[in-house]
């Protein structure tokens, strides 16, 4: 079952900034296909807070992949704001990804021998209207931590230090990839806080994907996938604090 999400959301009066059209996906391995997606439609709107859930193979990573331009669709059209990016070339999708996503991933891929501030400053180097690197990691809550090195860190932390490096280029799109996968319950909470206050202080597009149903209360929109699927959609009219989650 394919559910269509063009339906008004907590952000009903903000323009679309995705547009997915009746993508698939399909891997092939020998003789044997395999579909990571099949024939979706999806609509992100700008500024909102998307968890999508599902299991393993559900195709919740071949999805972000695709948004944010690390793969393309076997079929269907994809748009970032009316721009279609379906065959774009490496070019335009470099391009893209470098001004317009972020991108959070469960490990947090620290460069070990630089601190926190040289780590975001990476990204900011090369970004075209970037925040100063004290800057990200203040929003984060590491002003204390600047100097620190990934060792010095915790894994709430270090995570930390990757979403400040995240946000540091001033993406319209954040793509987070199970971010509290590898944290404990407490950690991860802390983590999610900053991926909120990000959202409601700088707008940042924010698409989570996560097996645990228990970040859904955070989210403008809960997305369910199965089998390349979307299966359910569920709007929060009132959305929990991250404090106030439990798993």
């Amino acid at each position: 079952m394919n559910i269509s999400l063009a339906q008004p959301t907590t952000r009903q009066s903000a323009p679309v900034i995705f547009h997915v059209e009746g993508i698939s996906k399909v891997y092939r391995m020998g003789e044997v296909e395999v579909h990571a997606l099949r024939s979706l439609n999806l609509d992100l709107y700008e500024s909102e807070f998307v968890v999508l859930l599902g299991p393993s193979g559900s195709g919740k990573s071949t999805l972000l992949n695709i948004l944010g331009g690390l793969d393309i669709p076997s079929s269907g059209h994809f748009y970032f704001r009316n721009q279609d990016l379906t065959n774009a070339n490496d070019a335009v999708l470099t391009r893209f990804r470098r001004n317009s996503v972020g991108f959070i991933f469960q490990f947090y891929n620290l460069i070990p021998s630089l601190t926190a501030r040289e780590n975001v400053a990476l990204v900011t180097e090369i970004a075209r209207h970037p925040m100063k690197p004290e800057q990200a990691l203040e929003l984060v809550g590491l002003r204390d931590r600047l100097d620190h090195f990934p060792a010095q860190l915790s894994g709430g932390e270090q995570q930390r230090v990757a979403i400040a490096r995240a946000i540091a280029k001033r993406p319209e799109v954040l793509l987070c990839d199970e971010p509290t996968g590898a944290l404990d319950f407490q950690t991860g909470k802390i983590v999610l806080e900053a991926l909120a206050q990000v959202n409601q202080e700088l707008g940042t597009t924010t698409a989570v994907i996560t097996h645990n149903a228990g970040i859904a209360g955070m989210a403008d929109r809960v997305i369910t996938m199965r089998s390349g699927e979307i299966t359910n959609i569920q709007y929060n009219e009132h959305k929990l604090a991250p404090s106030a989650l439990e798993w």
